[in-house]
């Protein structure tokens, strides 16, 4: 009898347990960018990505196999190496390597979409992402210069990822979504600054949190607690 009730007591754990280190590192991050406080939000930057991975961790029995597990930490293993590109690769171009790591991160993600946390088919209505990436690619594509290929490569990653994040969990879908609008506002804080208030600088890293801690916890809500059998 205490067995059982140890076993049901360790299965009861609430998932958002595991979600406190990375939603008081995203606050404090955010709150940086707003204040302008680059001592904090630099630092706290590389924190945010190994926070929600414990975060998974912490939530690992709701996963439905194994592999969604290890696709999502490598998601979030490229993300932060994408976070982090100005300083873990000081030695070369950082927007160049920030798309590559970000763009497998994004990969991963398709594929644990696709594959593993479907419930549905694709909607019709998820049409609406590649409209998406052509408006993007109007307004990019002259600005882009020789990045213009990478730009577009880039931009159909994160059109699959969120059109594959229909498939899902609502609250994975709304992760994909929050995940696209972030990277559209970097997009544009990159290639057209001009066109940005300053205020948006907060406002990618405000998107960004949110939708990995989304698709996180909806691949978690998409799972049943495993059983452990004596």
């Amino acid at each position: 009898m205490s067995a059982e009730l140890t076993v049901r007591r360790r299965h009861s754990r609430p998932l958002w347990w595991g979600f406190v280190p990375f939603v008081l590192a995203s606050a404090v991050h955010v709150f940086a960018l707003f204040a302008a406080n680059e001592a904090v939000a630099g630092p706290t930057k590389l924190l945010l990505m190994p926070a929600l991975a414990l975060a998974a961790v912490w939530g690992m029995r709701r996963f439905t196999s194994t592999v969604v597990l290890w696709l999502l930490l490598a998601g979030l293993f490229f993300s932060w190496l994408g976070d982090g590109a100005g300083t873990f690769f000081p030695f070369a171009p950082t927007l160049p390597l920030m798309l590559l790591c970000f763009g497998i991160a994004h990969l991963c993600y398709m594929g644990v979409f696709w594959r593993h946390l479907a419930v549905r088919p694709l909607p019709w209505w998820a049409l609406v992402f590649a409209a998406w990436w052509v408006v993007l690619l109007i307004f990019l594509w002259p600005r882009a210069g020789g990045l213009a290929f990478a730009v577009a490569a880039y931009g159909l990653v994160l059109g699959g990822t969120a059109a594959l994040s229909t498939r899902c969990h609502p609250v994975i879908l709304c992760g994909g979504i929050f995940f696209l609008a972030s990277d559209t506002i970097l997009a544009f804080r990159i290639f057209a600054l001009e066109l940005m208030p300053g205020w948006s600088s907060a406002m990618v890293m405000l998107t960004y949190t949110v939708g990995q801690g989304l698709i996180i916890a909806g691949a978690q809500l998409s799972g049943k607690p495993a059983t452990i059998r004596s």
